[in-house]
């Protein structure tokens, strides 16, 4: 018996080892290790250190890598002994012991039941047998095992040896135990040799034979059943037939004749003296009692003869009843198929044929016969298991076994907990052999991989063979191809055996765009491992361009919401997390076209949202100004009632434009809405010189009515008195002239100190709140004339706002400087009023 782990210095080669995060990898794995050293040597599939020499193409000078790798990374196995299980010699040494398991299983019931007539040479084959189930014993302690659960091999003695006491170490070694000297030692009492039966356990090699058989299609299938059901029946009528005769012996002598072979009589011949027939014709008596019983077609030959007989014999025929309906049972299995074993038979001559037909190359044979044998070996994680159990059950079996894979995962870190649990809902385990390319450079990925167990490799395929990243537990791999839309960057590898989580690129993305303001962090957090991993830094560009491009589809989608009055997607959209003050290719935001529509009620739930209400568009539109000219007046109002601005740029052209246009409804609703009528264009004409001399008598009545001066000169010096009298029409000219000796009026009235400069007064927004803390505070301003003073302003402004007038009250600009005289204040200006405490 040789170690599956030993240093062998003519098969592995270097002199150096390579450092890094390798090495501290393997050193963290001393208790799991997924095949021998034989394996590991012999190919480049098989290793993660071979593997990363040979398929990484390290040229010679890198190569000094192998021997010292292997020491430091096993170092905790080479110093050790163990059995591999799929070792040569171990492998010989089973079949060795399975012909003793045979012979156990069929002579301990012999033995309990021939005791006083076996030939002594069957006892003296029958110790060294014991010998020989003492040395398994032993060797059990140093055979690896292949945990069920990772389906990793388990190379910590502790490990092993703790597995093998809680299972069948105990039973094992009684069953090592000499009973017979027992037996004459304690007098002979016959409950001792009761316990010859523990030796039965060792019935579970064989059937450990014939599940190997079973799985082996170079053997027909039928023909392993069958011979497996006949072995079965065969050992039940063998251990009846020995128990039928250790009742008979239990019987004095004297009384043979009340047992069933002591009174049983066959032609002429008598079996009255039974002790002294030959023992193989008294156990072939026995043999038949006990199958025409099974059988329950029996002659009337054989039969009961005291009430130990009776009772067994009941028994016997109740156990009877259960064996051949398995028997039957397996044969209709046999006839109609659909077991597991025979699926996975089924699929493996299948692919078999398939491989041959196509000429496919040995390793590639290989990878899939493993693949396939993995598959039917680990079917707990089958999607078929469960099919049956209701899907939120389903969900909670999930959170419950992959929950801390998907948390733990630094692309989701802070992350919601509802976005976590789309995700593990979905997922799907998977086991990858040592070996096999899960992802290639180039290619279009759809899945995204978590990695539970194993280790794995992620190299670039441009010919250096660079080593990308290490992929070990509660990383992943797939995320930059699949959030960014570009080919693998990198090839993934499996070093050794993994255990993965998958989710298909479909369901990750429809899970995004519910949850998209996780999807920005998502996107956040692959951008910040840039400083820390070399593959995310290449293609920083490509997840800037995207995270870029799906905040202008979040901002696409908002303001959708708001263009077509879906107030509960809107209600939806920001309360997951989406930006209202976002605005589109046109600098417009959800705000402006909500009230360019009239959605009332959209209007209102954005600004209680708190978003910008004087924010401009590209065009230099604010929301107010969409719905003046779209001619919503109850959002208009809305809006100004908000503190809503116009801000157009350039107003007197603007007003001109207007005017020139004949748009009535629309001059009247602007200059209700604060714009003055007085704001000149390029020529210093105000809307009045164009409502003048185009003729426009309705137009000049409105803007007189809002204010408008008839003493305004252009850049040549002409009034819009002038203009009119140019243009010749008479209502005009009178509308004008009462217009102007309504004014002079005014200004007599008024302050000779009052200089023309000075005839139009000014308005003011005033607010109740510090303009630094709009947000905080906002509450709805007034619009007032400014007064002569700022302390009239300041009293008015109190009594307005209904605001107590303290000391020290002042009146702020919107940069929070204090302003002192009214001359400092522009028409349409924005104030805030605050007391001597703020």
């Amino acid at each position: 018996m040789t170690s599956s782990f030993r240093r062998d210095d003519d098969s592995i080669n270097g002199e150096e080892g390579r450092s890094g995060s390798i090495n501290s990898i393997i050193d963290e794995r001393e208790e799991y290790e997924v095949q021998d050293l034989r394996e590991r040597i012999n190919s480049s599939r098989g290793s993660r250190l071979t593997l990363i020499e040979n398929e990484l193409g390290l040229n010679p000078t890198r190569r000094k890598f192998s021997r010292q790798t292997v020491i430091e990374g096993f170092k905790g196995f080479s110093q050790r002994f163990y059995i591999h299980p799929d070792n040569s010699w171990y492998k010989a040494w089973e079949k060795f012991i399975l012909i003793w398991a045979i012979y156990s299983s069929f002579f301990t019931p012999m033995e309990f039941g021939f005791f006083r007539g076996l030939p002594k040479n069957l006892f003296v084959l029958d110790i060294v047998g014991q010998m020989a189930f003492l040395i398994d014993i032993i060797l059990q302690f140093f055979v690896p095992y292949r945990d069920s659960h990772s389906y990793k091999m388990v190379y910590n003695h502790n490990l092993i040896a703790l597995r093998y006491l809680k299972a069948h170490f105990f039973t094992d070694l009684l069953g090592c135990m000499p009973w017979d000297v027992i037996y004459k030692a304690v007098g002979r009492k016959e409950e001792v040799r009761y316990l010859l039966w523990i030796r039965l356990t060792r019935v579970r090699k064989v059937t450990g034979f014939f599940q190997v058989m079973e799985r082996d299609i170079r053997i027909n299938y039928l023909f392993t059943r069958i011979v497996k059901l006949i072995a079965v029946e065969l050992y039940c009528t063998h251990t009846a037939a020995c128990i039928f005769y250790y009742l008979a012996t239990t019987i004095p002598e004297e009384k043979e004749g009340y047992t069933w072979i002591g009174s049983l009589k066959l032609g002429d011949y008598s079996y009255s003296h039974f002790r002294e027939i030959d023992i193989w014709k008294r156990y072939t008596t026995s043999l038949y009692f006990a199958i025409v019983t099974m059988a329950t077609v029996g002659y009337g030959d054989i039969h009961a003869v005291n009430l130990r007989e009776m009772i067994f014999i009941m028994i016997y025929v109740s156990f009877d009843m259960i064996l051949g309906a398995y028997l039957i049972g397996n044969m209709t299995a046999l006839m109609v198929k659909g077991s597991k074993t025979e699926r996975y038979r089924d699929k493996m001559t299948d692919l078999i044929k398939y491989m041959n037909r196509n000429k496919l190359g040995r390793d590639l044979r290989s990878q899939i016969k493993g693949h396939l044998r993995l598959q039917y070996e680990s079917s707990y994680t089958d999607a078929a298991v469960l099919q049956d159990i209701p899907i939120s059950i389903r969900a909670k079996i999930s959170q419950t076994l992959y929950m801390s894979y998907v948390t733990n995962a630094p692309l989701f870190k802070d992350c919601s907990s509802e976005f976590i649990n789309q995700i593990v809902t979905r997922v799907h385990e998977e086991f990858f052999l040592p070996g096999e390319v899960i992802m290639e450079q180039g290619n279009v990925v759809d899945q995204l991989y978590f990695v539970c167990h194993g280790l794995l490799v992620g190299i670039a395929a441009d010919g250096s063979e660079e080593i990308k990243s290490l992929l070990e537990p509660n990383s992943l791999f797939g995320e930059i191809s699949i959030l960014c839309n570009i080919p693998q960057p990198y090839t993934v590898r499996v070093c050794e055996l993994c255990r993965l989580l998958r989710i298909d690129k479909q369901s990750f993305s429809n899970i995004l765009e519910i949850y998209f303001h996780d999807g920005r962090r998502v996107l956040n957090n692959l951008l910040e491992e840039k400083e820390s991993n070399i593959r995310v830094k290449q293609v920083e560009s490509d997840i800037t361009f995207h995270i870029g491009k799906q905040e202008a589809e979040l901002a696409l989608r908002v303001n959708s919401a708001a263009y077509y009055g879906d107030l509960y997607q809107l209600k939806t959209l920001i309360r997951s997390g989406a930006d209202p003050n976002k605005k589109d290719y046109d600098g417009r935001s959800a705000l402006h076209l909500s009230a360019s529509k009239g959605y009332e009620d959209i209007t209102h739930f954005l600004v209680q949202e708190g978003v910008d209400i004087n924010a401009q568009d590209n065009f230099g539109n604010t929301p107010l100004h969409e719905a003046i000219k779209s001619g919503h007046d109850r959002v208009a109002a809305l809006l100004a009632k908000e503190g809503a601005l116009l801000k157009i740029n350039n107003a007197g052209t603007f007003l001109c434009s207007i005017v020139s246009r004949g748009d009535s409804d629309f001059l009247r609703r602007v200059l209700s809405n604060g714009l003055d009528p007085n704001s000149k264009d390029y020529d210093h004409r105000t809307p009045l010189h164009i409502s003048a001399s185009q003729g426009l008598y309705l137009m000049a009545k409105l803007l007189l009515e809002a204010g408008a001066s008839v003493f305004s000169k252009d850049r040549w010096g002409n009034t819009p008195m002038d203009e009119g009298i140019t243009c010749g029409n008479k209502n005009m000219i009178k509308l004008l002239e009462e217009a102007k000796i309504a004014q002079l009026s005014e200004l007599q009235d008024s302050s000779q100190e009052i200089t023309t400069d000075k005839i139009h007064r000014k308005k003011c927004t005033v607010f109740p709140f510090h303009p630094w803390n709009q947000k905080e505070g906002r509450r709805n301003g007034v619009v007032m004339w400014v007064p002569h003073t700022i302390e009239e302003l300041i009293k008015s402004a109190s009594d307005q706002l209904e605001t107590p007038e303290e000391d020290g009250s002042c009146v702020l600009s919107e940069d929070g400087g204090k302003i002192i005289e009214v001359d400092m204040i522009t028409d349409g200006q924005k104030l805030y009023l605050i007391s001597g405490k703020d």
